[in-house]
């Protein structure tokens, strides 16, 4: 008989399931939504800070999309998926005391809270997955995804094999249960 799935209790939250090599989506807010990732140097900064902190971790990023109040995130997770608070906590702090070097703001608390949640479900990774690429579309920065330079839709769209592109973009996003009543 196999080892159940760990689960992690957290305060103030349900328990956690710690799947290895398991998709898994992160959605994280500014502290009072402020736009502290304003601009691309400062989106700039967030992304190439979750490229460097997800690769450290050992997690495989496969669909991102980031704003100036918030980003949403899916990647895979590594044999030791219970390391995914120790990489937001890093993401974090990191990408806070670079914008707080930035806008001479030193010790300004950025961060507010991060969600995040096991994708056990094919049809529920690939909803998702549809739904982080086409959110630049969803909050009206951009008529297509590929548009916006801080997600990961132009990078699907000329990678991705055909099949697989057709089959994540089948996929309605419009009633995916992600937190994100964000401002941009």
């Amino acid at each position: 008989m196999s080892e159940p799935h760990p689960l992690h209790h957290w305060r103030h939250s349900p328990a956690h399931l710690f799947v290895p090599n398991t998709m898994y989506i992160v959605t994280a807010s500014t502290l009072g939504k402020q736009r502290v990732f304003r601009g691309e140097d400062r989106l700039r900064l967030l992304q190439d800070t979750l490229f460097e902190v997800a690769e450290v971790y050992g997690w495989l990023l496969q669909a991102w999309a980031l704003f100036s109040t918030h980003y949403h995130c899916i990647a895979q997770s590594p044999n030791d998926s219970t390391n995914l608070k120790t990489l937001i906590q890093r993401l974090h702090s990191q990408s806070a005391r670079r914008v707080n070097e930035l806008d001479e703001a030193p010790g300004r608390r950025v961060w507010f809270q991060y969600w995040d949640a096991c994708l056990t479900y094919e049809k529920s990774y690939y909803a998702r997955l549809n739904y982080v690429h086409h959110n630049a579309v969803k909050h009206g920065l951009v008529a297509l995804a590929e548009e916006y330079p801080y997600c990961s839709a132009g990078r699907f769209n000329a990678s991705a094999e055909p099949g697989f592109r057709e089959k994540v973009q089948s996929f309605r996003y419009d009633r995916v249960n992600v937190v994100d009543d964000f401002d941009v």
